[in-house]
């Protein structure tokens, strides 16, 4: 059942990959709507692999709508399954066990009310369980889709700063047109700023190398990180990084530009055939990358970071734009200051040419 359920899944997102249609290697814009699926009874996002899944899904069968739900929880909102249509089937892992709390006779504790008091307990091997649940197009009487407060440009951006600021990661711009992190120095090295069409796609690019540096052995360690371009492991992280980007753009409305990193379809493609299971191991991996980045603006919000770093990111939550056009020519002084000696005198060298 397990190895049936990877099979069609894994398979499904290879045609979408080969038609350039998966999730991730999509284009998609800020539109106050969420894209990530989400249940549409709790309001929460489906996690990890479920999330790709029912987003292939709704991409081959032409769904709008990101609100998902089971049969019985379609009835709860007084909607009923339309006759005739199928539903897609999900599988989540359970880590924790809810279990009645018993004093030492053996007897069931219960609260005031006279209802069980129970407590969780964490299993020694995770449970597989399956759902079945209906995108909100094949429910009639669904409550219509309520479009979330969109960010406004500068508060988007300013998140995306705080990210950046509290990351604990280096960020050196040099004219250019690679976007790349590199593991021995622990550093993301940036085209300048101006040279993005927009500051979106400057956001997007500079997350999707953050989310890269979250491999770092001193974060969450991934062993895929750092190793030669074009091998199937340096595929692999990609893979995991480009997934995250997709998360994120959905939770700072910022967007989400695949760009240059469609050049590892091909790879992509021989790994989910050749293990199928891979994409909910990578989508797994990028919801872990995703928290990580998301808790790190969560905790300046919450004023967990304090002093100096809280002073930048207030500067920075002005935006770059805005800071570009009240001084351009001291920010990229400031930019380029980590740029090596040798190479700023053969940018003059060349300049004089």
């Amino acid at each position: 059942m397990a190895g049936d359920y990877a099979q069609t899944v894994a398979a499904s997102i290879v045609k979408q990959l080969e038609d350039g249609t998966a999730p991730w290697v999509k284009p998609w814009e800020p539109s106050g709507l969420r894209f990530i699926p989400y249940n549409a009874t709790t309001g929460k996002d489906y996690q990890g692999g479920n999330a790709i899944w029912l987003m292939t899904v709704a991409e081959a069968k032409g769904y709008s709508d990101p609100r998902w739900t089971t049969y019985k929880q379609a009835q709860s909102l007084d909607a009923q399954v339309m006759k005739g249509e199928k539903g897609t089937l999900i599988q989540y892992f359970k880590k924790f066990d809810r279990v009645p709390v018993k004093d030492e006779q053996g007897r069931p504790v219960k609260d005031a009310e006279g209802n069980q008091i129970y407590r969780s307990v964490e299993l020694e091997r995770p449970r597989v369980f399956s759902a079945v649940v209906f995108n909100a197009e094949q429910i009639a009487g669904m409550p219509k889709i309520e479009a979330r407060p969109a960010l406004a440009e500068w508060e988007r951006h300013a998140a995306a700063e705080q990210i950046m600021t509290h990351s604990g990661v280096p960020i050196i711009y040099r004219p250019g047109d690679r976007a790349f992190y590199t593991v021995a120095q622990d550093r993301v090295t940036m085209p300048e700023r101006e040279q993005f069409k927009t500051a979106d796609r400057f956001y997007s690019t500079a997350l999707h190398e953050l989310g890269h540096a979250t491999g770092h052995p001193s974060r969450l360690n991934r062993p895929d990180l750092g190793t030669p371009f074009g091998s199937e492991a340096y595929a692999r992280e990609e893979l995991r990084a480009e997934i995250a980007s997709l998360m994120i753009a959905d939770k700072l409305g910022i967007g989400h530009d695949p760009g240059q990193h469609a050049a590892y379809v091909g790879s992509w493609i021989k790994a989910l055939q050749q293990e199928p299971r891979e994409i909910f191991r990578a989508a797994a991996d990028a919801e872990k990358i995703s928290g990580y980045l998301m808790a790190l603006r969560a905790e300046q919000k919450a004023g967990q970071i304090t002093g100096r770093a809280d002073s930048q990111a207030g500067d920075q939550a002005r935006g770059y734009w805005q800071r570009a056009a009240e001084s351009g020519a001291e920010i990229r002084r400031a930019e380029r200051a980590d740029q090596p000696e040798q190479e700023r005198q053969a940018r003059r060298a060349t300049a004089g040419r």
